[in-house]
């Protein structure tokens, strides 16, 4: 570990991270090679005892043509095509049961919670497995398949969320025009991806976002998905340059400065997960209008539940839901020091 921007240096702290040229050649040819496989949609009603929320199992093909789940859930009194959230899941947890996560539809969202591939095996279960062999990897999903950009695990989870956006789009009681992105953790961090590769999203939340200034976070992480990089490399130690030529290509920063979308950020100013020089180092590369609140006695939980009351406001303002929203509770984020 090595120690990161004092507090006071985050506002002016920038990554040393360089995008690779080809980059965004890179990810048109992967997105254009899962563009060639059909979406395949199907949703099919869950029997549930909620009274005020409908909820459907999804699945729809992303990278490779493989299938991918997701629950959908959408507001049982509704009327006109809806705004859409499109939420990715923390590390290692899955889209668990059609009983969770109800905040967004109960706002008046439809709500499409992706599940991760091959994760969903440590707190909240998924359904979706990764066909995809590895390399040698450290435990865990950091690693797997690192030694190139075309075999990495996220270049597969990056594709899949976007064609998760395509996937709420083609809903019809969803309107294309107002859909969102949100995640927390490695959640925030495919959100960032999904914001940098998907030109025409609404809006975007990112808590405490997983893989920005990725060679910093392992650097100065001391707990969480970074180590399992820091771990492969003590054991790999001449493949450090290639390691790192490969996550380049999957760094928040880079889909930052390609996302146009109104987007805010949140970061624990004692965060040892996602470290919070990572997630200003995105939010300052972040093309598009943002704001940023540090919580400075949290951790990797961010701001928790005010996060969401964020969320909840900025959402409203921009996706024109219908109805009603009280003011008393709302916390302004920074868009500067």
């Amino acid at each position: 570990m090595t120690a990161g921007p004092e507090q006071a240096d985050l506002w002016t702290y920038r990554s040393g991270y360089e995008t690779p040229a080809d980059f965004d050649a890179f990810w048109r040819g992967t997105l254009d090679a899962a563009a060639s496989h059909p979406l395949d949609l199907t949703l099919a009603p869950v029997a549930t005892r909620l009274r005020t929320i409908d909820v459907f199992d999804v699945t729809f093909r992303g990278f490779g043509g493989d299938p991918v789940r997701a629950w959908l859930r959408v507001p049982r009194h509704r009327s006109g095509p809806l705004p859409a959230v499109v939420q990715y899941h923390g590390y290692a947890s899955g889209r668990g049961h059609p009983l969770e996560d109800l905040l967004w539809p109960s706002a008046g969202y439809a709500h499409l919670l992706m599940d991760t591939r091959g994760q969903g095996g440590a707190w909240a279960g998924g359904h979706t497995p990764d066909p995809v062999g590895s390399g040698p990897s450290y435990p865990g999903f950091m690693t797997r398949g690192i030694t190139a950009k075309e075999t990495y695990f996220y270049r597969r989870v990056f594709t899949d969320a976007v064609r998760a956006v395509e996937a709420v789009r083609a809903v019809d009681l969803v309107d294309p025009a107002r859909v969102s992105v949100v995640g927390a953790s490695q959640g925030g961090g495919i959100a960032l991806a999904a914001a940098g590769l998907v030109p025409d999203l609404r809006a975007v939340h990112l808590q405490a976002p997983l893989l920005c200034d990725i060679r910093q976070g392992v650097r100065q992480s001391t707990d969480g998905p970074y180590l399992e990089i820091a771990g492969y490399l003590g054991t790999h130690r001449g493949a450090v340059a290639d390691v790192f030529a490969t996550l380049a290509y999957f760094d928040g920063i880079a889909f930052a400065q390609r996302a146009t979308a109104p987007a805010w950020f949140s970061t624990g100013l004692m965060d040892q997960v996602c470290p919070p020089a990572t997630a200003f180092a995105a939010f300052h590369a972040y093309a598009g209008p943002k704001e940023i609140r540090a919580w400075e006695f949290n951790g990797h939980e961010a701001g928790g539940s005010l996060d969401l009351e964020i969320a909840l406001d900025a959402f409203h303002a921009s996706s024109g839901t219908t109805g009603t929203a009280d003011d008393h509770g709302a916390v302004q984020g920074r868009t500067g020091p």
